[in-house]
């Protein structure tokens, strides 16, 4: 009984410990985004902004090691966006159905499958170097995650090049319509015609591939 009332106790502690490192990272990453788009993300440093947060500068490196994911906080979501829409297509579903349909169902929001965001985030790492190439490797790992749940939905094994050929391509077209909503949120573009052309042209973008993918990794009952 004595260890049982001791778990007990220390359940509430954990999650409240939990919490608070939750709150901590969103709110480093809330300041330091904000500095960033006010005054670039090269002329910003961690002391800076460790001052801005009222923490230590390790407090800072401990939650995030690399500067750039303070913008990229969200990364593990980012990552793991385009699998995920795969494992949770609907039966009689393919992959390139359920990420065509889940691209369009999302446009009226920020979303990580299609690139929504504030204009000053936009042009925040347009204006990046070094932002843009973390987004791109950012990238490469969510057409590897895609790659490993298209194997895991086909039964694919692990020397199967259809996988990783299927990934690359469907992953290609997402990247490109994700760059022309990001060029709309630099113009700040109006909603709804962002939502107008963005359906029109995902309507065409995986069109394209209806060929060789309409029928690929249909979901069984």
């Amino acid at each position: 009984m004595t260890e049982a009332r001791t778990t007990e106790a220390r359940a509430p502690e954990e999650g409240r410990r939990g919490r608070k490192k939750r709150e901590t990272r969103e709110r480093l990453a809330h300041v330091a985004t904000l500095m960033f788009i006010e005054r670039g993300f090269e002329n910003v440093t961690i002391t800076e902004i460790a001052e801005a947060a009222d923490v230590s500068k390790m407090t800072v490196s401990n939650y995030f090691p690399l500067k750039e994911d303070l913008v990229f906080d969200a990364y593990e979501g980012l990552v793991d966006s385009l699998a995920r829409v795969v494992r949770e297509r609907a039966v009689g579903e393919s992959a390139l159905h359920a990420l065509h349909r889940v691209f369009v169902t999302s446009l009226d929001r920020q979303h990580p499958v299609n690139g929504r965001c504030t204009p000053g985030f936009a042009r925040l790492v347009y204006d990046s170097p070094r932002l843009r190439a973390r987004e791109r490797e950012l990238d490469e790992q969510r057409e590897a995650a895609l790659a490993e749940a298209l194997a895991d939905a086909t039964g694919a094994g692990p020397e199967d090049p259809v996988s990783p050929l299927s990934a690359a391509q469907l992953a290609a077209v997402h990247r490109a319509l994700c760059r022309r909503v990001r060029a709309l949120c630099r113009t700040a573009t109006p909603a709804v015609q962002l939502r107008e052309e963005m359906t029109e042209l995902a309507a065409t973008a995986f069109g394209m591939l209806e060929p060789a993918f309409g029928a690929y990794c249909v979901r069984e009952p």
